[in-house]
């Protein structure tokens, strides 16, 4: 598979598509997801997922960000069907985000009327803009910035209106700005017996996770081995990652293809 830029997407397409799994990443290096995320997301689209991954730029305008992002994915969806890239009739949509990336995920399952089979949710975060940009707090006592909505709106349309049922969230147990607990209460709340939670070994910056390259020379060095395990440990979070969301998608499946 090669990836296609459709409609402002950057897209995969499986040759026996299963399901769709729309992404969305965070804030600062969702401009470019199939640069940043190219592991996750070919991963996803080995299994047959077919993977709509939008980019955005970060505004204060939540709500503005999540609609333009869910016009672009519907529009790819129209000409993925129009010219028959995409065969079936019918594919369940599942929405996946990574920090930022989740909240907007959460915003269109609340303000817009849509039809997911379900979220998956990685590093959820809900920061104020003076504690997720720092020179915002030079700013904002004299021109009063935040983001819209802010985290309590944010909070309360989740807790009121929030429509999809069923939701992966996953917390990495080295990311000390996740706030998926305060999350998982919200959820749980609303959908009490369809919410999985799983905590995995890792940090923040975990999806973001490349095809780490360490060429071994004919001699075999201390720092060869270095880079040996470093490269091993890397793609054991990245594998977990994948396996979870996997079984999460298909419960059923027992084997994965490499």
């Amino acid at each position: 598979m090669d990836w296609q830029e459709i409609s402002g997407n950057w897209v995969l397409i499986p040759s026996r598509p299963i399901a769709i799994v729309h992404f969305l990443g965070g804030a600062f290096v969702a401009t470019a997801p199939q640069l940043t995320y190219p592991w996750l997301l070919e991963a996803l689209g080995n299994q047959g997922y077919v993977v709509v991954a939008t980019p955005f730029v970060n505004t204060l305008d939540h709500i503005a960000i999540a609609r333009d992002v869910l016009n672009k994915f519907e529009n790819a969806l129209d000409r993925l069907r129009a010219t028959k890239l995409l065969k079936s009739s019918y594919l369940p949509v599942y929405g996946m985000g990574h920090s930022m990336g989740c909240k907007l995920h959460l915003l269109i399952g609340s303000v817009f009327d849509i039809e997911r089979a379900g979220n998956i949710l990685i590093s959820f975060n809900n920061y104020a803009a003076s504690e997720a940009i720092p020179i915002v707090e030079q700013i904002s006592p004299v021109f009063n910035v935040e983001f819209t909505p802010s985290p309590q709106e944010t909070n309360r349309l989740v807790q009121d209106s929030y429509q999809i049922r069923r939701n992966l969230l996953v917390k990495f147990n080295g990311d000390n700005i996740d706030q998926t607990l305060l999350l998982t209460k919200l959820l749980k709340a609303r959908f009490p017996d369809m919410i999985t939670v799983q905590t995995l070994a890792g940090n923040h910056q975990t999806p973001l996770g490349q095809d780490v390259s360490w060429p071994v020379g004919q001699i075999f060095t201390p720092f060869d081995a270095i880079g040996q395990w470093v490269k091993q440990e890397v793609y054991r979070e990245l594998n977990e990652l994948k396996r979870t969301i996997l079984l999460w998608l298909n419960p059923l499946s027992k084997d994965f293809k490499s």
